[in-house]
């Protein structure tokens, strides 16, 4: 064999290595070995599986149709009013002397920033105009609040019709049990937030069950923020006020319910965010599987199944 079949063995070895990492990675995520035996392991059952894709659409529909609702009047007060001289947050269109809108800026308490083409001013069909948040982020697109109104409350029904069936399930099956974080959990936290930066995901008998940065979010989300914001948003309904005259106390009145709703909203998205890189980090095809099919895979070293 000669010097260049020598090399052009070694490269195509080289090249099917990469490819074998790359599916690896796909597969189970980083930091994990090619070839590794493993075990299916049960992990979520079909009523949590359901219930999880059910609320992913109803969260972007939810968050969209929230923001057209929210460019009818795009800014956040504190209170049981609304101080229009001093808002908490706002987006605004600046207009020059022919009326023409020229700029977006967003205001967060004393500090303005220019967000021309994202918040405040966006264009639609190739015209910058006056939209706190852009035609692409909102259902529907076009300016139409009462349509928004529709949409959203319609998907807020599903939404707590939806964690009221999954709280049930959680509590009658101790699954809050899983996801209620412990001292040891919370002790441990620092270690798991200095694994998870190194990339180093449970594997074995560990990732059958939930570890603490896992139990922490999951628990924030569904028993904190999903209450959080269904009790909120029927703050700001002023039947329900008359009705349930204590939401409005509960929370300084409708203005900061209102405040709190659209934090809550956004901490959803950025909960949503860390999920998916993570989903893809700890192994894509293997945490998608799970959440269709329920099973996932798990180092047979070490495994319980």
């Amino acid at each position: 064999m000669t010097g260049t079949d020598l090399a052009e063995r070694d490269e195509m070895a080289a090249h099917r290595s990469a490819g074998a990492r790359v599916a690896n990675f796909l597969e189970y995520g980083a930091n994990t070995r090619p070839g590794e035996p493993r075990v299916p392991f049960y992990r979520h059952s079909l009523l949590v599986r359901l219930t999880h894709w059910l609320n992913a659409g109803v969260l972007l529909v939810m968050l969209m149709s929230g923001l057209q609702i929210f460019n009818a009047h795009p800014a956040l007060y504190w209170g049981a009013q609304s101080d229009f001289a001093h808002p908490l947050l706002s987006f605004t269109a600046f207009e020059n002397a022919t009326g023409q809108i020229v700029r977006g800026v967003t205001q967060i308490g004393s500090w303005h920033f220019d967000t021309t083409g994202v918040l405040g001013a966006s264009r639609m069909d190739g015209e910058l105009v006056g939209r706190a948040f852009p035609a692409w982020a909102t259902l529907p697109g076009p300016q139409w609040l009462a349509m928004g109104r529709v949409w959203h409350f319609f998907f807020a029904w599903l939404f707590a019709i939806n964690g009221v069936v999954f709280a049930a399930y959680a509590v009658l099956r101790g699954h809050v049990r899983d996801l209620l974080p412990t001292g040891r959990d919370l002790r441990n936290l620092p270690h798991e937030i200095v694994e998870h930066v190194k990339l180093r995901f449970p594997q074995g008998e560990a990732a059958q069950r939930y570890n603490a940065l896992q139990k922490l979010a999951y628990f924030t989300v569904i028993f904190i923020l999903g209450p959080l914001v269904v009790l909120t948003g029927l703050t700001m309904s002023p039947t329900m006020d008359a009705a349930f005259p204590f939401l409005p106390w509960m929370f300084g009145g409708r203005q900061s319910a209102r405040t709190i709703h659209f934090i809550c909203a956004f901490s959803f998205v950025a909960f949503f965010i860390v999920h998916i890189v993570m989903v893809v980090l700890s192994g894509t095809w293997n945490n998608i599987r799970a959440m269709i099919t329920g099973r996932y895979d798990i180092e047979e070293r070490g495994a319980h199944v």
